[in-house]
């Protein structure tokens, strides 16, 4: 005690911590936590997608990525830590006694007493931030390695170098990878030695005399002259590289390029091996002049030689005389990009598409063609699917639906198909909750298809597979849609024998009732019975839930990754998928048809493209239908026909184009992956079809590579473009997208039969907008001819409309306007919607058919119904009710359309034009007479109600009126006076 204070005991008082002091302990606890919880997180991500490549049988090639990618992070990871960590170590062994200058400030020094007191943490931090860093960008490099390491001869021989294909396709850029990580290592190495040496006085810029010591240079020179030899590899992988760079034209060498780029690079090359040579010479001269003298030559000779000499010859000789010099190269472009896309056999012919009426003998011969022209317009009608077989609100169809071919009857027809999916976004959000997110309302039910050329008597289309449970002509299948364009994100589903059911099946029974009830038991998803992996999911997905649902259980699985498109792109990571995948009924299955292209940037000679704007028109990025990634091609194969099965989600992979290197070389890298295209069923192949993107890509190419001579491919004139989509609405700023590719049933000139076909037009590349070729390409699967490219080429002295010119005729005729007139007008509440234009040859001429829809302009429930036909052949125009009725306008002959019937029979009849005029009448009269007397009321609301019931009324019996036979002509070009058609009120 001292002055009455007692004083504490020593050992306590040192124990006291000030306010706010955290214990030494806290920080290195909480970095821990950190570091355990940043890897939990990768190994949850690494074994959830492990047990997902296992519920789909493709466990190997999980290994096989994995595998890869950890050899890639380990060899080039531990091979950048130790080269610099080994030159850090070097420079500090060979540091001076005494520095060369004083330190540039007084607390400098410091630094390197720190580094030196701790050199081996340093050590191990700097290795540990080289392996990840070097190692993380190798990994990502898996796709390159492994291409390169099973890579397959194309057995076609470039001329230039005397190497096969594959050279360029598979070891040029895992040469370009190898040396980029060369440079990365020996920079990184050089700067490590740089500053070791700084910090320890072995190299000071700024001292007056020797500004590095004697090891500094040896080692500073050793990995200088590493570098510039390097750079002489890289110049001579240069030359390989010229076969893809673009130049002004074209892709692919030059005139210049040949005569001049070329040798500069190998003289570069030549200059660029002597200056390393002065490099490693200064480890024993010890004298930065020669390979500084030998720095400024590569320098002046890399501008003079790879830049003013180049730039001199194309000015001089080049340019005045391009044509000629650049007709070699041209040629061999042309040849490259025509291999390379597939198009090397494409079928050109004068085509005379006459502009008069086609004769009686010439619509006979072609009759079989017109049950082919499809009048429901997959890319209007989804919300007439969705209000008609929705059903319930929480399912939904896309925006867009899908064309197929389904043999109903003895006959096959093209068809409109969508599947029923469940979307719990749309429950009300009462019925919001986990459970009913994820265990009740998991999966679609049923498939609703539509026959193509067919239309109900009220305009709506002829169902051939409709309602729950489903019934129609396409036989008996399972109906449930647990993988599907619009599934939940993930799904928990499954239950132990004898419990009770949970997910939603119906939402009633066959003959009405309570709604039936299912537990999944298909072979998809994960098990999550163990409490290990439901904390692995609750952990992926950030869901307690997962770990405290009593609806998981020890059968529980869970289904996740369910669109198609994902599960092919994450079980065949090579694969770039078709943007839009489509359902098919096979074998008693729903599955989804993917298809799957093998790209690559490298092939020689052949003329790149991007493939996200080649790929884009007015559908893409619409609904389920995605965008291509943005990355550049010079050559791309359908190689896979890949299909995912709806119920269980399995994933097959089918061999298409057997002879592509590129799908061999994956095949080899995977083996036992893909499927041998024999064993692809009859039922199965029957619904594969020309994709639409490859399409897309192709005629993108042949607007200017349908040209073969290189002095008109020089000139452009010949050059054609894809017509925008006169459907859609574009501004000056932002212009309608591309014109979309249709499949049709159609038979080219010198067929023997229609065929299912995708096709597109082509008008000039310029202002006008009249057509100039007609395409199409065989798009049955089964068909000897699959895949062939027919070009219809019109001749250049007749002016033949192209689809914005025959839009615009249909929207300005007379005729056509005074038929849609009761449809447009303001107290209808209603509007003409314009389906696809479809073109095709007929009668020796080209026929443009499009489908007018009627469509409520606001209220809850609207949904577009087939109204009438147009037609439009050469510079005649018609209308119809119907298609034969419009082609016997446009014609001026009877055109019977066989198998076209307009009503369903299934369907009631609406009454006759004239009882609908005559109740509409009597209607708008009660109205009128009690709108009065609400008005002698003083009943101001009534009397405002019963005038909009008479005008209504009233413009019902407008409608109907113009379905009435009209004894005058119209305006149009119908050649004899006709009556307006007979449109059946809906």
């Amino acid at each position: 005690m001292s002055d009455g204070v007692y004083d504490l005991p020593e050992e306590p008082r040192r124990a006291r911590r000030a306010p706010g002091q955290r214990p030494k302990a806290l920080l290195p606890t909480i970095a821990t936590l950190i570091v355990l919880l940043i890897l939990f997180s990768v190994f949850t991500d690494v074994w959830t997608s492990r047990l997902w490549y296992r519920s789909v049988d493709l466990g190997s090639v999980f290994s096989t990525v994995l595998g890869t990618r950890v050899m890639l992070f380990v060899v080039v990871g531990l091979l950048m830590a130790a080269a610099v960590v080994a030159n850090v170590i070097v420079a500090y062994r060979t540091r001076p006694r005494v520095a060369l200058a004083p330190s540039p400030s007084p607390g400098f020094e410091r630094y390197g007493e720190l580094l030196q007191s701790r050199g081996k943490i340093a050590i191990g931090v700097l290795g540990t931030l080289m392996l990840i860093f070097g190692g993380s960008a190798a990994s990502g490099e898996w796709k390159v390695f492994l291409a390169w390491r099973n890579r397959t001869p194309f057995g076609v021989t470039d001329k230039h170098f005397n190497k096969d294909i594959a050279f360029f396709v598979f070891d040029y850029p895992w040469l370009r990878v190898l040396l980029g990580f060369g440079y990365s290592i020996v920079l990184l190495s050089l700067v490590a030695a740089i500053i070791t040496h700084y910090l320890y006085g072995g190299f000071r810029p700024s001292a007056k005399g020797q500004k590095a010591s004697g090891a500094a240079q040896v080692q500073f020179s050793v990995l200088l002259g590493l570098l510039v030899l390097l750079k002489a590899f890289s110049y001579w992988l240069d030359r390989y590289g010229l076969t893809t760079s673009d130049s002004r034209l074209f892709t692919g060498i030059s005139y210049t390029g040949d005569n001049a780029v070329l040798p500069s690079k190998e003289i570069l090359a030549v200059i660029a091996v002597l200056c390393a040579g002065l490099f490693f010479a200064n480890v024993v001269r010890r004298t930065w002049l020669l390979p500084g003298v030998g720095t400024v030559v590569l320098i002046l000779s890399a501008v003079l030689l790879g830049a003013l000499w180049p730039a001199a010859l194309q000015q001089l000789r080049v340019r005045p005389s391009e044509p000629v010099r650049e007709a070699a190269y041209i040629t061999k472009n042309i040849e490259a990009t025509r291999q390379a896309y597939g198009l090397e056999n494409t079928k050109v012919e004068n085509y005379a598409a006459k502009t008069t009426g086609a004769t009686d003998a010439e619509l006979k011969a072609d009759a079989d063609v017109l049950p082919g022209i499809r009048l429901i317009d997959p890319s209007v009608v989804g919300p007439t699917f969705e209000q008609l077989q929705q059903v319930r609100g929480f399912y939904s169809f896309p925006t867009d639906l899908d064309v197929d071919r389904y043999k109903i009857g003895n006959e096959v027809r093209d068809t409109v198909i969508a599947v029923r999916e469940v979307q719990v976004d749309r429950l009300p959000a009462g019925q919001r909750n986990w459970n009913n997110d994820h265990t009740v309302y998991t999966h679609g039910y049923g498939v609703v298809a539509a026959n193509g050329n067919q239309r109900a008597a009220d305009g709506t289309p002829v169902f051939s597979s409709k309602d729950l449970p489903p019934t129609g002509d396409l036989g008996e299948y399972e109906p449930r849609i647990y993988f599907g364009e619009q599934s939940p994100d993930y799904s928990v589903v499954g239950a132990p024998k004898g419990a009770p059911a949970v997910e939603l099946d119906t939402p009633e029974g066959k003959n009405g009732g309570d709604p039936t009830l299912n537990t999944y038991e298909g072979k998809g998803g994960v098990e999550i019975g163990s409490f290990f992996n439901r904390l692995l999911y609750a952990t992926k997905f950030r869901d307690a839930n997962l770990l405290l649902s009593q609806r998981v259980n020890a059968e529980s699985k869970i289904l996740y990754d369910r669109n198609p498109r994902e599960r092919v792109e994450k079980a065949a990571p090579w694969l770039t998928p078709d943007g839009d995948p489509y359902p098919a009924v096979v074998d008693g299955q729903v599955v989804w048809i993917v298809d799957g292209y093998t790209t690559s940037a490298n092939y020689p000679y052949s003329q790149k493209v991007a493939l996200d704007d080649s790929t884009r028109d007015t559908t893409t990025g619409r609904g389920a239908i995605a965008t291509q990634p943005s990355e550049e091609i010079n050559y791309i194969r359908n190689s896979v026909k890949a299909v995912v099965n709806a119920y269980d989600g399995s994933v097959e992979l089918y061999a298409w184009d057997e002879k592509d290197p590129v799908l061999k070389t994956w095949m080899k890298a995977f083996p036992g992956t893909v499927k041998a295209r024999s064993e692809i069923s009859p039922a199965l192949m029957s619904h594969l079809r020309y994709p639409e993107d490859i399409f897309k890509v192709q005629r993108d190419l042949l607007a200017k590579y349908h040209v073969t001579d290189a002095g008109t491919w020089y000139q452009n004139s010949d050059l054609w473009r894809v017509p925008a989509d006169p459907t859609a609405s574009g501004t000056a700023d932002s212009p309608a997208q591309n014109q979309p590719p249709f499949y049709l049933s159609l038979r080219m000139p010198g067929q023997d039969s229609p065929k299912f076909s995708l096709t597109s037009v082509y008008v000039p590349n310029a202002e006008r907008e009249n057509l100039t070729a007609f395409m199409a390409v065989d798009a049955e699967a089964s068909s000897a001819d699959y895949g062939q490219f027919r070009i219809l080429r019109l001749p250049g002295n007749v002016q033949i409309p192209g689809p914005g010119q025959v839009y615009n005729k249909f929207q300005t005729d007379d005729g056509i306007r005074q038929a849609l007139l009761p449809i447009n007008q303001p107290s209808s509440g209603a509007r003409a919607q314009f389906g696809n234009l479809l073109t095709l040859p007929l009668g020796g001429g080209l026929l443009y058919v499009q489908p007018v829809y009627s469509v409520r302009t606001s209220g809850p429930g609207s949904y577009p119904v087939l109204r009438y036909v147009l037609v439009s052949f050469g510079d005649r125009v018609a209308f119809g009710s119907t298609l034969s009725e419009a082609l016997t306008k446009v014609f001026n002959t009877s055109v019977d359309t066989p198998n076209e019937p307009d009503t369903d029979p299934n369907q009631p009849q609406q009454p006759p034009a004239n009882q609908t005029i005559k109740q509409a009448l009597a209607d708008a009269n009660k109205a009128f007479t009690d709108a009065e007397a609400a008005l002698r009321r003083g009943d101001l609301n009534g009397y405002q109600v019963n005038v909009k019931k008479a005008q209504a009324a009233v413009a019902r019996a407008v409608a109907a009126g113009a379905q009435l036979p009209n004894p005058t002509p119209t305006p149009t070009a119908t050649p004899a006076p006709t009556s307006p058609p007979t449109s059946p009120t809906g």
